[in-house]
């Protein structure tokens, strides 16, 4: 893919159904009662991948244009599958099915590519064990594939070291099929769809905050039933970052995205763009279970920030393509405390400040972060090393850099957004 920069970014748009509540509702529904009905689905490779490791344990999930349908069985009716369940490039499937896996019947095996299978995996094979849980790396190297096998899974607190919705998720998952209440405890909160989506199906499950402090506890009783719901499934706001961007970056610009989730928990990057200066106003909120609202951006003046602390949880996912705001801004920003960078697709703090270099930024990588001095982009080859935000943050930063840029292994962007390119000719 090649683009060179432009201006006048006009339109609305909408971005794809939220990567990880699309997730959430195919495993939920498949191990609740009864039928969930699911509509603006995200039909990435991600999600496609639990959808499949579903199917191959035996429940049936019909897909439309519009709806995917799935027929749970059930927190006990899953079949053990015939092969090693293929989670593909999808960390979500492979910590939270684990989770599940944990408390059924049988054995299972759990494996993806090459850049999951290097991921690291004992943040939950850690907490599962304590459970009861006998799950192990097959490699013996902390990461997939996977070994899961029957066990008497007990609930547990557990103080866990990162602020992780994919580690929390796991654990609270175990829990419905634990003997006691299971918790979890983070050093500040995490995305919360797991809790929000359990409780709409039926799940004893309960968030308490530390009077002091920005610690959030998670609680879960076992539950002898989960039942099937109808679920619109908001736009992904990370997804919708790619546009706030552009409508703040590039010139002369005024962006509509609509119908996006802006869970307190996901959407830092809201902060972030207002804190630096953009022009970012909320339309026709609403709140059904998670809060929805139009976002309109405006182009606008950025200046450099410090982005650190609670924070950096609601927004990691983000990063690249603040970095690439933070690039064109005034002065420097600033980030720390997001050493999770490291262990994602790629390691991104290295391929977010070696692809920035590559196109004349001033940054300087940090063990948990980076740091930024604005300035004026050049075209250059961005190496994506397969990673979808990698590529769709810098074909943003394209729009603004002098020349033409080339974005290598552009296609990587099917994992969570399939259709980005397309929606990105509208606006032109």
């Amino acid at each position: 893919m090649e683009l060179a920069g432009i201006q006048g970014l006009k339109g609305t748009v909408s971005v794809p159904g939220d990567k990880s509540i699309s997730h959430r509702c195919i495993m939920f529904g498949s191990i609740a009662n009864g039928t969930t009905e699911i509509h603006n689905f995200l039909k990435g490779a991600d999600c496609l991948a639990t959808i499949r490791c579903f199917q191959s344990m035996g429940i049936n999930i019909e897909e439309t244009d519009h709806t995917i349908t799935v027929h749970g069985k059930g927190l006990h009716g899953l079949s053990a599958p015939l092969n090693i369940l293929d989670v593909g490039n999808s960390g979500t499937t492979t910590r939270l099915l684990s989770g599940i896996l944990a408390g059924q019947k049988f054995e299972s095996k759990l494996s993806g590519d090459e850049s999951l299978n290097s991921r690291p995996m004992k943040r939950i094979i850690e907490p599962l064990t304590m459970m009861g849980a006998n799950i192990s790396s097959i490699l013996r190297n902390g990461c997939a594939p996977l070994y899961i096998a029957p066990g008497n899974l007990h609930g547990i607190h557990y103080d866990s070291p990162v602020s992780s919705a994919q580690v929390k998720s796991c654990i609270l998952l175990a829990g419905l099929y634990a003997e006691g209440e299971t918790s979890v405890t983070e050093p500040s909160l995490s995305r919360n769809h797991t809790e929000l989506m359990l409780k709409e199906f039926g799940a004893d499950i309960r968030t308490l905050h530390s009077l002091s402090g920005t610690e959030a506890t998670a609680y879960i009783k076992p539950y002898p039933k989960l039942y099937g719901q109808k679920i619109v499934v908001p736009g992904d706001i990370s997804s919708a970052a790619y546009f706030i961007a552009a409508g703040l970056i590039v010139p002369d610009s005024e962006i509509l995205i609509e119908h996006v989730g802006i869970n307190p928990t996901r959407s830092g990057i809201l902060k972030v763009c207002e804190d630096m200066g953009g022009d970012i106003t909320l339309l026709n909120e609403s709140e059904a279970g998670e809060k929805i609202a139009d976002i309109l951006v405006r182009t606008s003046s950025l200046h450099g920030i410090t982005i650190e602390g609670d924070i950096i949880p609601t927004l990691i996912d983000e990063i690249p393509i603040i970095a690439v705001m933070a690039a064109v801004a005034d002065g420097t920003t600033v980030i720390k405390d997001a050493a999770e960078l490291k262990v994602k697709e790629t390691d991104r703090i290295e391929t977010v400040t070696d692809n920035l270099k590559a196109m004349g930024c001033n940054v300087t990588p940090t063990e948990d972060g980076m740091i930024i001095t604005g300035g004026t982009l050049h075209g250059a080859s961005i190496h994506t090393l397969l990673d979808h935000r990698i590529a769709m943050a810098f074909s943003i930063a394209a729009l603004v850099a002098d020349g033409t840029t080339k974005i290598l292994d552009s296609k990587c962007v099917d994992v969570s957004y399939p259709t980005f390119y397309d929606t990105f000719e509208q606006l032109l």
